[in-house]
């Protein structure tokens, strides 16, 4: 049940010369996302990962990459761990944020991730190819040692590939995760 201020009627809230509107279904893109127009869809696809501090393992991954008229994508990354057999196998990580273009081919990401570690990313975009590098990362104090990062994404061919450079648990920035996604649906 909504909260509602005693003696206010909903139709009270709007003055009355405000039509209502229902959202529209699938609004325009903002003018501003154009350079990041070719992430937008979902990607699925498959990855590797390793690290000095774990096994190597492979992985599968759905991107999706979504806009609400606004001056910035909606970003949400899932992944699951593949078998031998290339069958799906438990749950991985998940991220979720939001792109936003700046100047001069800038582009900033905010990141927040389920395991307490917040990332801000600066970089630029070039074409169909977007460089970035943390700014900043957050942790909670039960989260594990994120120092860094640096994340390519980029059209190969019809493809988005992109590849994951991490710093953490005392270890430098080097390669971490990389995945090759194929576009199974438009934005």
């Amino acid at each position: 049940m909504e909260y509602q201020p005693p003696g206010i009627e909903p139709q009270d809230l709007l003055p009355a010369s405000v039509p209502v509107q229902e959202p529209r279904s699938a609004p325009d893109p903002h003018p501003d996302l154009v350079p990041l127009s070719f992430l937008l869809g979902r990607w699925q696809g498959a990855g590797v990962g390793g690290y000095p501090t774990i096994e190597s393992f492979r992985f599968g991954q759905e991107l999706s990459f979504s806009h609400n008229g606004k001056p910035f994508l909606i970003y949400t990354s899932r992944t699951w761990l593949i078998d031998e057999d290339g069958k799906p196998g438990r749950p991985l990580g998940t991220e979720a944020g939001f792109w936003r273009p700046q100047p001069d081919n800038g582009v900033e990401l905010l990141l927040a991730h389920p395991t307490g570690i917040t990332e801000i990313y600066l970089g630029e975009v070039t074409g169909t190819r977007i460089e970035l590098s943390t700014d900043i990362v957050t942790r909670t104090a039960s989260a594990k040692e994120v120092t860094a990062g640096h994340r390519l994404y980029g059209l190969v061919g019809a493809d988005l590939a992109w590849a994951y450079d991490m710093a953490a648990v005392g270890q430098r920035l080097q390669p971490h995760l990389s995945a090759q996604l194929k576009r199974v649906s438009a934005a």
